[in-house]
């Protein structure tokens, strides 16, 4: 497993209300991101894919 939790920015930055509909991630997350133990960033991530997932229908 690696050590690192590598950022899900995609350099897309569009928001659409307080979600990045590049990333999938909240401003806070953005914002807390650095500061984040690697549990909060495996949890943010995931949460970021599901909502991706409700923005991109199939």
């Amino acid at each position: 497993m690696a050590n690192k939790i590598e950022s899900p920015c995609v350099s897309i930055c569009q928001l659409k209300g307080n979600l990045c509909t590049g990333c999938g991630r909240t401003m806070d997350e953005i914002r807390e991101w650095k500061s984040m133990k690697r549990p909060q960033k495996m949890q943010t991530v995931k949460r970021a894919d599901q909502r991706l997932k409700k923005l991109t229908p199939s």
